[in-house]
């Protein structure tokens, strides 16, 4: 998987936490953004990132994202540690 593919996997993501107000609500509270901030930066790595962590906090949620939309269930983490902050983003010395 390609960065450009782990970001379109977590807009993905994001169209899915959005539908579900319960999941946009929580995803809101954890990531301490408003609506507008989110809908601003919804094209940020760091702020898709945030999304796909959010996500993967909740295997139910992962499980109905990828049947959804017809991804592996391992595609999220995948996609996840490509994105800031992921072990694949880290520089070692």
């Amino acid at each position: 998987m390609l960065t450009e593919e782990a970001e379109t996997v977590a807009l993905r993501a994001l169209a899915f936490v959005a539908a579900d107000e319960r999941r946009l609500r929580g995803l809101l509270l954890r990531s301490g953004i408003d609506f507008e901030t989110l809908r601003a930066r919804a094209d940020d790595p760091a702020v898709l990132a945030g999304v796909l962590d959010h996500l993967l906090s909740d295997e139910t949620a992962v499980l109905a994202f990828c049947e959804q939309e017809g991804l592996e269930p391992t595609t999220p983490a995948r996609a996840r540690a490509l994105l800031p902050g992921g072990p694949s983003s880290r520089h070692l010395p």
